[in-house]
């Protein structure tokens, strides 16, 4: 077992599951800014992985906070890092796909997603990491345009979704897909550029 800190917070991992990437802090400190002025309600993780994005951007706030992740491996850690970091009392873990794991009346004031982004064909690049927590598909979006789907169901008014995403290409493709797929119900509004990735911000 391997671990770091994460914004303050004691995370553990293994190579089972993807290694936390230091960059990401970013969209976990983006995302604890946004709930001080975000609406009533809980937090929604999706591809949560071992946790660590949700947990740095809740842990100052008294909201719950739902993950949800398909690696059962991936919860044990997300659930043992949660408690470790005391805030297993506010952390429900979800084992299931991201479009079967929520309930239609369901909202979340922040939703945070943290989907596999590198082309299937691209995935050989990087043999260190699980293919199941990188592979995004033939063009490295399907899972990323789950998440926009889900954030149009699920966000609340007056809400924010946080989507990492590779490149700004990307994330000018998920821009056109909410404003065409989704008649704009829910749009782009900012784009941050890392040297590892790109982070979006979406709103109703």
């Amino acid at each position: 077992m391997k671990q770091l800190t994460f914004r303050g917070l004691a995370i553990s991992f293994d190579d089972r599951v993807l290694e936390p990437r230091p960059w990401t802090e970013a969209q976990s400190a983006w995302a604890a800014e946004l709930l001080i002025e975000a609406p009533p309600g809980p937090v929604l993780e999706l591809c949560a992985g071992v946790g660590h994005i949700g947990l740095g951007a809740m842990r100052d706030s008294d909201r719950r906070l739902v993950m949800v992740d398909v690696n059962p491996v991936a919860e044990q850690f997300a659930q043992e890092n949660a408690a470790a970091n005391g805030l297993g009392s506010e952390v429900e873990f979800r084992l299931s796909r991201i479009d079967t794991a929520l309930a239609a009346e369901e909202r979340f004031s922040l939703i945070v997603a943290d989907p596999p982004w590198v082309r299937s064909a691209e995935t050989s690049m990087f043999p260190e990491d699980p293919i199941l927590a990188i592979d995004g598909g033939d063009d490295g979006l399907v899972l990323a345009r789950t998440c926009v789907d889900l954030m149009d169901r699920h966000l609340s008014a007056g809400g924010s979704g946080l989507l990492q995403l590779g490149n700004t290409a990307q994330a000018e493709t998920i821009a056109g897909y909410a404003a065409e797929a989704l008649s704009g119900s829910v749009r782009v509004v900012e784009t941050r550029v890392f040297e590892r990735g790109v982070l979006v911000r979406m709103t109703r």
